[in-house]
């Protein structure tokens, strides 16, 4: 499912007027850095991934999640799913069609920091109407602690206070949290969050884990060949 012409051009005209979108980058794989980099896929499919933002691989291809982290991803959900191991680069990309896919800003930040939260609140409205509207699952898997806590912008202080306490759970990263969105239109979903820390090779504490923490996540899910779509 792709973006209406509407989201489109108020993506573009939100990253117009963005600073730190990494134009370099853009400009050396003759990408339109105007243009946001946003997965999503079929609207009925039952599982999603929530990650922070693209990085150099994802401008190269014009996909998200398709660099060292999102292969990481990627390697775990073929494996899953066919019981051995991803044969290709083209393969990763093949088993992306079967999730969901969205991050907190659709555009590479300069020096792959994480964007500011007066960045994150500039794209929020626009990223909460896609989830609400271009997608019917409810099931998100939150990669690192940027896009857990997207779901705290905009809401109540006591909302943002039940996500602090369970992210400083020991078990975070095996128990789940529900949570509301409300779109400007007041149409509202709720949805499970399932995080786990941030798939990057930088990430020391977790990198090593993260394969074995997300195949535990698949199996809660129950994500087989045949249960893929609602």
């Amino acid at each position: 499912m792709s973006l209406t012409q509407r989201q489109h051009k108020a993506f573009r005209a939100l990253a117009a007027d963005t600073d730190g979108i990494d134009v370099e980058v853009y400009q050396r794989f003759e990408r339109d850095p105007l243009d946001p980099i946003i997965g999503l896929g079929q609207r009925h499919l039952r599982v999603g991934f929530f990650g922070r933002d693209p990085g150099r691989d994802e401008v190269r291809y014009g996909e998200p999640f398709i660099g060292a982290g999102g292969q990481l991803v990627r390697k775990a959900l073929y494996e899953q799913l066919y019981g051995e191991s991803m044969p290709d680069f083209e393969a990763s990309r093949a088993v992306g069609e079967h999730f969901f896919w969205i991050n907190t800003v659709p555009y590479k930040p300069v020096g792959n920091k994480a964007w500011s939260m007066k960045v994150k609140r500039h794209f929020h409205d626009l990223m909460n109407e896609l989830l609400i509207s271009h997608w019917e699952g409810r099931s998100l898997i939150t990669l690192g602690r940027e896009a857990f806590f997207w779901f705290g912008i905009n809401r109540p202080k006591a909302e943002r206070d039940r996500l602090e306490a369970f992210w400083k759970r020991d078990d975070r990263f095996e128990s789940s949290i529900e949570v509301t969105l409300e779109a400007p239109q007041g149409e509202a979903q709720t949805f499970t969050l399932y995080p786990l820390p941030h798939p990057s090779p930088l990430n020391q504490t977790w990198y090593a884990r993260f394969p074995g923490l997300l195949a535990q996540r698949l199996k809660q899910l129950e994500v087989r060949t045949d249960n893929l779509t609602l």
